[in-house]
């Protein structure tokens, strides 16, 4: 029979568990406070603990840190309807098995609970970790409740007590920089330096200086020696952000110092030792790289410890509103302002709107929005046009896929399609438009080809035509009476013309 400890003071969660988990195979014992816990738990010795985080007396995070100092093998499921980043950061670093957020989907529940008394009756991993300070999500920077995140905030937990290398991958604009932070602020090397270096906005014959440094002489214009960026941050953390883009001789200098913590300066032949954690970021796909022999693979390998995968703005729609209030509050204490409110109206078009820019882009967007508003609050009429059309105004590249948008006011499954220069635009550039379509077709399940594409048509047609429904349907090859059904079923209100 498995023993299952739950922690919480809320009579009505106790009766909850109680049916939940009733069956004969289970028996359930309870704890109104972490202090009655941790007299029991050394008479119960439960196979799993599930413990609220907010309670009365010694918080949660605190009872499971004295726990993990009597059993750190008994596995421990944290539980909270108030969730922060800091707080799902800090149980994963005090070493709980899982982080859940109140009210709790069942099914879930019990899948977690059933894999970690597996965990229990398998084999325990001991960890340690040091306590942080008490501190929100506003001065954490990464912000988020959906499961995707809570996963990000795991791993930023798990990697806490140790110097493992960190590769960060997501789309640009999804906050890599920021959990490398967390990553840092959160680790034993938090008082050491932290440096960031963007591989891609370094000319290349600059930027293995710019890492390693150089000897005086090394090369024209080398009148003194200079010390990089490595042996700045000897004994911290380095981040290397979009490495996808370093060439490969740096890419062999970066393996030499994961291997062997040590490097050579341009144009120096004594070998430098330095003990620093390197976490890297691409947005670009490393193992396509690899493939195409544009990056290598020990490297690779050797970065590839532990992976941390952002998911997009539009794989965590239900982060948006969390999103919006701390950019309001951000900026609102830059400017030593009151946050302004922000209309339902506004609320709706974001989360229907398909941010190619991400995060970086909403925050954009909102300071653009506070600036621009009359008011107290932030109306429909103060965002974007792009946003509140659900359109980008600039042109589609081939090569970038990360350029689909959702019209707000029409289907949310018909986003719309970026458009080209109609005068430069060959064969060949649309098949290639054709290719990147599918590419998204494939990576977007809701994205509906040729409804997307005749939606952009009709309003380029439009656009083109000063609003002349007439010639309009002429350019586009259908009757004035099909523009019109179509203009109505797309919910294309503007530029309109009774001609």
């Amino acid at each position: 029979m498995d023993k299952l400890l739950l922690v919480d003071d809320e009579k009505d969660v106790q009766y909850s568990f109680r049916r939940i988990f009733d069956s004969p195979e289970i028996e359930i014992s309870t704890a109104d406070s972490g202090e009655d816990a941790l007299k029991l738990i050394p008479k119960l010795r439960p196979d799993l603990v599930l413990m609220d985080v907010r309670m009365g007396g010694i918080t949660g995070l605190e009872t499971l840190r004295r726990l993990r100092q009597i059993d750190a093998k008994l596995p421990v499921i944290m539980m909270t309807a108030y969730g922060t980043t800091q707080t799902a950061i800090e149980a994963m670093k005090y070493g709980a098995y899982d982080y859940l957020l109140k009210p709790f989907d069942v099914p879930k529940l019990k899948a977690i609970v059933f894999a970690a008394l597996k965990a229990a009756h398998d084999m325990k991993q001991v960890v340690s970790f040091q306590p942080l300070l008490e501190s929100e999500d506003y001065e954490v920077g990464v912000v988020g409740r959906s499961e995707a995140m809570q996963r990000v905030f795991k791993l930023i937990g798990q990697l806490a007590g140790s110097d493992a290398t960190a590769l960060i991958t997501g789309e640009s604009g999804t906050g890599k920089e920021l959990v490398a932070r967390a990553i840092y602020y959160n680790s034993q090397r938090a008082e050491k330096p932290f440096i960031a270096i963007n591989c891609a906005a370094i000319p290349e014959n600059l930027l293995e200086s710019e890492l390693f440094g150089h000897e005086k002489g090394a090369f024209t214009g080398a009148n003194t020696q200079r010390i990089g960026k490595f042996e700045q941050c000897n004994g911290g953390t380095i981040f290397l952000d979009e490495i996808g883009d370093m060439s490969l001789p740096t890419q062999t200098k970066i393996l030499r110092v994961l291997q062997n913590g040590a490097f050579e300066r341009v144009g120096g032949n004594s070998p430098v030792k330095v003990n620093v954690r390197v976490i890297a970021a691409t947005n670009k796909p490393l193992e396509q790289a690899v493939a195409a022999r544009e990056f290598r693979e020990d490297l690779f390998y050797r970065l590839n410890v532990v992976r941390i995968q952002i998911p997009a703005l539009r794989e965590r729609r239900d982060d948006i509103r969390l999103l919006v209030n701390y950019f309001l509050r951000k900026f609102a204490q830059s400017q030593k302002q009151t946050p302004k409110s922000i209309s339902s109206e506004v609320i709706a078009i974001f989360e229907n709107y398909h941010w190619p820019g991400n995060v970086r882009e909403l925050e954009n967007v909102i300071q653009r929005s506070m600036v621009v508003a009359k008011g107290d609050a932030i109306l429909g009429g103060d965002i974007p046009v792009e946003i509140s059309t659900g359109r980008l105004s600039t042109t589609v590249s081939p090569t970038v896929p990360e350029t689909q948008s959702v019209n707000p006011s029409s289907d949310s499954s018909v986003p719309a399609v970026q458009r080209t220069d109609s005068a430069s635009t060959s064969p060949t550039d649309l098949v290639s438009i054709a290719r990147l379509l599918f590419y998204w077709a494939k990576k977007d399940s809701k994205l509906k080809i040729i409804p997307a594409v005749e939606r952009e048509l009709i309003i380029h047609a439009l656009e083109e035509t000063k609003g002349n429904q007439v010639q309009a349907a002429k350019m586009l090859g259908i009757t004035r009476a099909t523009l019109r059904k179509r203009v109505d079923k797309f919910s294309i209100k503007q530029m309109l013309s009774v001609s």
